[in-house]
């Protein structure tokens, strides 16, 4: 065997093992890929999802589909050929690693902030549907997190409306960490929450910040909360996070707290954040969400409309799954009753 023949043999060998452990070796993209849909009128461990206490409620029917994408866990990688196979699969995307999960934040911290986000999307879709029924809810701070292992913990817990600390009455989120900075590491915080129908007071004594042993922290995440009529709970798994169902949240409150059946006994799904005063913005994941959709046997998707461009190319049949444009929640409590009363309406489309 030549010299020549020896080393292309050689370098054959070399490439293909080269091959071989760059497929192996893990690559800085996340796949997104359609995940599971819940009927947020359905049952969630034997309870109805949305759970309402001191207001008459009314049989529904149907299904209301929140929608939701599987995409690859904070401590997992990807290898090249899961990359690739996913790029060239309709129903799935790929996306750089640090667009999902910035590189600053950890895998606790990018849950946390998921949790965070879904119970700021409950309540938010909760105002929103009080408001479609002409109720005014009044804006209060809330405790939206509680960091396991932190002063607080065990004392605070999500969803307490935080009324004072150490006298100082709280009217605004930005309050919290004043008034904890005023304490200082090692101080008593005096809260007074309430908690259902009940005030309490807890001490919670701050620790030193682990990035900055001046700055005092209890270990909570405050923001937005409101002050509701009557009492109505959202109980979605803990495994769903983000802010994304708040459109659907908003229209089964709306559906549960009104006669007769929004859906008229069809299946429809959906999705986008929400505002207070029901206004409908985008989301991430739109084509993924609305296979899931279609998949699930869907025959209406509420689109937001930054996202109606995407949505259209979606990998499903042609007609298989109608796009319906949903600025806000009163325009999409409008269609579905139009839809519901005849299949065939003229309802406001993507494009």
């Amino acid at each position: 065997m030549s010299r020549r023949t020896v080393a292309s043999v050689l370098a054959i060998v070399l490439l293909v093992a080269l091959f071989a452990t760059v497929a192996f070796l893990p690559v800085p993209y996340v796949t997104m890929s359609p995940g599971p849909t819940v009927n947020v009128l359905g049952k969630n461990n034997g309870q109805p999802i949305v759970q309402v206490q001191g207001h008459k409620t009314y049989p529904v029917d149907g299904d209301l589909r929140l929608t939701t994408v599987s995409v690859t866990a904070p401590g997992q990688r990807i290898t090249l050929p899961a990359a690739l196979w996913a790029w060239f699969d309709g129903a799935r995307a790929v996306y750089p690693r640090d667009v999902i999960y910035p590189p600053q934040q950890s895998a606790a911290e990018s849950e946390q902030e998921s949790s965070v986000e879904m119970v700021s999307s409950q309540d938010t879709a909760i105002a929103a549907a009080m408001r479609e029924l002409g109720y005014r809810p009044t804006v209060q701070t809330e405790v939206l997190a509680v960091t396991k292992g932190s002063p607080a913990d065990g004392k605070l817990e999500v969803r307490d409306r935080i009324l004072s600390i150490n006298g100082t009455r709280i009217t605004d989120a930005t309050q919290v960490s004043k008034e904890i900075q005023k304490v200082g590491v090692g101080g008593n915080a005096r809260f007074e929450v309430r908690r259902g129908k009940t005030d309490k007071k807890v001490t919670v004594v701050p620790k030193a910040s682990p990035r900055d042993p001046n700055r005092a922290l209890v270990g909570i995440v405050v923001g937005e909360g409101f002050h509701f009529p009557f009492d109505v709970k959202v109980d979605i798994s803990d495994r769903i996070g983000g802010p994304s169902a708040g459109l659907i949240f908003s229209l089964a409150v709306y559906d549960t707290l009104t006669p007769g059946s929004l859906t008229s006994g069809k299946d429809i799904a959906g999705t986008g954040t929400i505002t207070q005063d029901g206004n409908v913005g985008p989301i991430g994941g739109i084509q993924q969400k609305i296979v899931a959709a279609a998949d699930a046997g869907a025959k209406i998707f509420l689109v937001p409309p930054a996202n109606c461009a995407e949505a259209k190319g979606a990998d499903v049949k042609k007609d298989e799954i109608r796009l319906v444009k949903a600025p806000t929640m009163h325009s999409a409590v409008t269609s579905l009753k139009r839809y519901a009363a005849d299949p065939g309406a003229d309802l406001p489309k993507c494009g």
